[in-house]
């Protein structure tokens, strides 16, 4: 038969356990206090490049994309406040700050053509119509970085995808698998027809009806019907350069 431990037995088990625990608890804490440490070097060493790059940064969209990604991977958010170290230094808060107003602006002005859907793409080059005689240049990447500080407005400032294009909404209106399939399909020509999207998507024609008088009432779409094929053209301001020729007459 075999002999269970005695007490002693399970005391030295039990040491043995808090010991391994122990140990355990202090590799950690030495891993943890080296990378706080090494994160504090590389933060500091950040903040170096950024002074002695600040002119770079301020101008150069493309550097400022790079910038923007070293700080992230250290846990930094130069856009976190229009305040402290970040702002006094490069003045990114009050950058993007102006860039969100802009945005704001340009987004309410194509509203009552676009429904508050605009194409990315397109409000970039509105905004850097705008900021001519800026000194800063706009990239993307500065557009979406400004809308993302948008959304503590909560009033729907967001980017979608849809296809292979990137839109911005403007007011809190939710589209469906069905609506975005049709803006998808939109975008070869920047409009549809109730025939091309039941033959393209294989829709009977009361979906296809429903979904583009949805998108119709949502603001998102216009009507043509002056062609000679007399089929009714459902055009999308959101894909296509209608709202550009808005904005430049209203901004």
């Amino acid at each position: 038969m075999r002999r269970r431990p005695g007490i002693g037995g399970l005391q030295t088990a039990a040491a043995a356990r808090d010991q391994y625990r122990l140990l355990g608890e202090n590799v950690a804490k030495l891993r943890t206090d080296l990378m706080k440490e090494q994160l504090s070097t590389f933060r500091s060493q950040l903040e170096d490049f950024a002074r002695k790059h600040k002119n770079d940064i301020r101008k150069n969209p493309v550097f400022r994309s790079q910038f923007h990604e070293m700080c992230a991977k250290v846990g930094v958010d130069p856009l976190a406040s229009n305040k402290g170290f970040w702002a006094e230094l490069l003045g990114i808060g009050d950058f993007y700050y102006e860039l969100g107003v802009q945005i704001v602006d340009i987004c309410l002005a194509t509203r009552p053509h676009n429904g508050g859907l605009i194409n990315l793409e397109e409000l970039c080059k509105i905004l850097s119509q705008r900021r001519k005689g800026a000194r800063e240049a706009v990239s993307e990447d500065d557009c979406l970085r400004a809308i993302s500080k948008l959304k503590v407005l909560g009033s729907g400032f967001e980017v979608i995808t849809v296809g292979k294009r990137k839109l911005v909404r403007s007011v809190p209106t939710e589209l469906k698998k069905d609506h975005n399939e049709i803006l998808e399909l939109s975008q070869a020509q920047g409009f549809v027809t109730v025939e091309e999207v039941e033959r393209r998507l294989s829709w009977p024609t009361g979906r296809a009806i429903d979904a583009l008088d949805t998108l119709l009432d949502e603001g998102l779409a216009m009507i043509d019907d002056g062609h000679r094929d007399g089929k009714r053209r459902y055009w999308f301001p959101c894909v296509s350069s209608i709202s550009s020729f808005v904005a430049s007459d209203t901004l």
